[in-house]
């Protein structure tokens, strides 16, 4: 496959700026390998590429969590709004704008649903009145949340989880939302709906995502740009509509939506 150079994104509408990152686990297993990409303000990037290509380390990487999984950033740097934030805590990224949607739904299915989005507004502590206002801004997005505002979380289904994840994330007031296979397990229909959810955020909203995802044909018909990754490295970027009329690239990505 041939590596397309990279669309420039203009250094004044440059908002996240990922150069040259070699992450490894352990000291010792090489995972991502001099990955350079960019997020341009209120756009959505899709990060493509088969299961284990690096998709969540690169996400990770950025968002300050890798360190977690005993990973670290070994060279390389990462970028966000002209600032250098590599080996900053990923609670004081989220507090700069940078929101992280983690792989896997990852809800407190002890709590209500609504319980669960007030997680996401405590970090900056709104008054009464603004809090609701962002919360009924979060059931207009996710009106199946406001049905279940008072359901259990772990009783929901995997669509309702995914729609609050991404709630509870957008009521840390981000910039920037990394999220990690929001299709992951989930009918087409609620997967054709988060993603129209998406869009109707970055349009409306300005807000702007890194998608990492196995369904290629899927985001590359939402997202402006897009990269693939193959074993950890950039194989292919470029426009995402020039992307998803490749013939070279159906039998590879977009025939069986990996």
């Amino acid at each position: 496959m041939t590596l397309q150079p990279e669309l420039p994104v203009a250094a004044d509408r440059r908002l996240l700026d990922v150069s040259g990152i070699e992450v490894v686990y352990g000291g010792a297993i090489l995972a991502v390998a001099d990955v350079s990409l960019t997020v341009g303000q209120g756009e959505i990037v899709a990060l493509l590429g088969a299961n284990g290509a690096g998709k969540s380390t690169v996400l990770k990487a950025i968002s300050g969590l890798a360190a977690a999984d005993r990973a670290t950033v070994r060279q390389g740097h990462v970028r966000f709004d002209g600032q250098d934030i590599l080996g900053t805590a990923a609670n004081r990224l989220t507090k700069r704008g940078i929101v992280h949607v983690l792989e896997g739904r990852r809800v407190f299915s002890h709590l209500t649903v609504e319980e669960n989005l007030l997680s996401g507004a405590f970090l900056h502590k709104p008054a009464r009145g603004e809090l609701v206002r962002q919360l009924d801004d979060i059931y207009a997005w996710f009106p199946r949340l406001k049905d279940k505002r008072r359901t259990l979380a772990g009783l929901t289904s995997g669509g309702e989880q995914q729609m609050l994840a991404i709630g509870r994330a957008l009521l840390t007031q981000p910039r920037l939302v990394l999220l990690d296979e929001p299709s992951m397990g989930l009918a087409p229909t609620i997967v054709q709906e988060i993603f129209r959810i998406i869009v109707r955020l970055n349009r409306e909203k300005g807000v702007a995502f890194l998608l990492a995802e196995q369904n290629a044909a899927l985001s590359l018909a939402h997202a402006s740009r897009a990269y693939f990754l193959e074993s950890g490295r950039v194989a292919l970027e470029g426009k995402a509509e020039d992307l998803a009329q490749r013939d070279d690239l159906h039998h590879i990505y977009l025939g069986s939506g990996a």
